[in-house]
């Protein structure tokens, strides 16, 4: 009898898989769909080797969507569901119209098992890669209380602040890093192939280069010297952070050491702080409960500290504490953040409360971006200057010293 490999999502929306002996791929698919599976993929193994199993393993793992495309599918799903579009209709206009090929693949497959009977969460749940926890948990959410469109509209939204968030910080940082990258490759061009060229001058002439001329001279000498290996021990480092990192030891104590840094520190605790209320007000919008609501935020809050705060300020909460006070011993997000969970608790308008709060901290991320930006550059600049002039100031006491040697 041959051997079949398959996956599947189960009733709890999970993806599964395994390996069985079966008469034939119907029979499976037959024996899966009578346990309530919905099945995935369903192909023979005996034709293949066990070299091209393990390639199929490891290497046929697909990305998932880009953030661009899902932001731009769950608003579109949104608006065609408003629109009192059926569900079937709105994800094949989505396939048809989304440019990614990709996307395009990926949509396909959910509206194949959508169409063969499986919920919209359970099908998105098969594609771990595009689609969180978060974003299932609503959708799923969104389906059984009967108000799909309006939990993908505010899907939408919280990605697409999310993103121009993320965005924001990245793009100002570009110009200091481009400026930095500049004044160094700037300095290591004079040290390593204009002074230099004074040298032999001076050797023809008999004479002594002056003192400072020398110094930056071998300054340049050693860091041409030692360049490559300094590279070699940076990239090293880089690749053992890594690893370090991944062990949940190690990045607990790095995430709590990077929250409370001067300035990078408060930067970062704001960011938390409105991805954790921007989350949180989604979620408890959509009509999940206080606690749920809690255990998904701390996924997206890509901080173990603050998760760990979290996570223990919901163990609190389920024995009746409340959020905000449990949060606020953790010591982990701004007052600011305590103090307006703390009245959305009072007047009972947690959801509406954290949302505000999430506006007002991601307004303060953007303005210490700002603020960052702004007091980066001109340190930079100045640095790059004195450089540059005390390396010219050394080119022209040789000029000079050529001038005296002529005389």
């Amino acid at each position: 009898m041959p051997s079949f490999r398959w996956s599947a999502v189960d009733r709890g929306g999970d993806v599964v898989h395994g390996v069985v002996d079966a008469p034939d791929r119907q029979a499976l698919v037959d024996r899966l769909q009578r346990q309530g599976q919905i099945v995935l993929r369903a192909e023979p193994v005996g034709g293949r080797g066990s070299l091209a199993d393990l390639l199929h393993i490891e290497l046929g793992v697909r990305r998932g969507l880009d953030r661009t495309s899902l932001v731009e599918v769950t608003r579109e799903l949104a608006i065609m569901l408003a629109a009192g579009q059926d569900l079937d209709r709105a994800l094949r206009f989505v396939v048809d119209n989304i440019a990614n090929a990709r996307a395009r693949a990926i949509l396909g497959e959910i509206r194949d098992k959508v169409r063969a009977g499986s919920s919209l969460a359970a099908a998105l749940a098969a594609e771990p890669r595009s689609f969180s926890r978060l974003y299932v948990g609503m959708v799923r959410a969104g389906e059984a209380g009967g108000t799909l469109a309006a939990s993908l509209e505010r899907l939408a939204t919280l990605l697409e602040r999310e993103r121009t968030l993320r965005a924001n910080l990245r793009s100002a940082m570009i110009y200091p890093a481009v400026l930095l990258v500049a004044a160094i490759a700037s300095l290591a061009l004079l040290l390593e192939y204009v002074l230099p060229q004074f040298a032999p001058i001076f050797e023809q002439a008999g004479a002594q280069l002056p003192a400072a001329t020398r110094a930056l001279m071998a300054v340049g000498g050693t860091l041409g010297a030692i360049g490559p290996y300094l590279l070699l021990l940076l990239l090293a480092a880089v690749l053992i952070g890594r690893y370090a990192l991944a062990s949940p030891g190690v990045r607990l104590g790095a995430d709590r050491l990077l929250l409370r840094l001067p300035v990078v520190g408060t930067l970062a605790r704001e960011t938390v702080a409105a991805r954790l209320t921007r989350t949180l007000g989604t979620l408890l919008q959509n009509g999940m409960p206080l606690i749920a609501a809690l255990g998904i935020a701390k996924e997206a809050l890509g901080n173990e500290a603050a998760a760990e705060a979290v996570e223990v300020a919901a163990g609190q909460a389920k024995s009746g504490r409340g959020l905000a006070g449990p949060l606020g011993e953790a010591g982990v997000f701004p007052a600011r953040t305590i103090h307006l969970l703390q009245l959305g608790e009072e007047a009972a308008q947690l959801a509406p409360m954290a949302l505000k709060a999430a506006d007002i901290h991601e307004e303060q991320a953007r303005l210490m971006v700002q603020r960052v930006v702004a007091l980066a550059v001109p340190i930079i600049t100045i640095a790059m200057g004195l450089a540059v002039a005390g390396i010219i100031g050394a080119l022209l006491s040789a000029m000079l010293s050529l001038n005296d040697l002529a005389m």
